[in-house]
């Protein structure tokens, strides 16, 4: 599930959540050089994993996320998917 907060002068709350049992994972994108040590989803106790990114308003921005145990994978709740030119794919979010 992906959740957007009002935009504000310092741009887009963007929050990206996942079910617990997907186990230990990261969301890597344009936003954080693709780097899985920046954003990792931290276990929450209603059951989900999440973690929160500010993100500039008004910009598109490709992301996965990567799992330890699933590798790499995209989340259904995005804007759009597209190629990643090395025979995969990209989830889109708009701000």
């Amino acid at each position: 599930m992906i959740k957007r907060a009002k935009p504000s002068p310092d741009g887009v709350k963007v929050t990206f959540s996942l079910p617990a049992d997907v186990g230990p994972v990261s969301v890597v994108g344009d936003f954080n050089g693709w780097d899985p040590h920046t954003h990792p989803l931290k276990k929450r106790s209603n059951g989900t994993r999440s973690v929160s990114v500010l993100l500039p308003v008004d910009t598109t921005v490709a992301f996965r996320y990567l799992a330890e145990e699933r590798g790499f994978f995209d989340d259904d709740a995005a804007d759009d998917v597209c190629d990643n030119g090395v025979g995969g794919t990209h989830s889109l979010i708009r701000t």
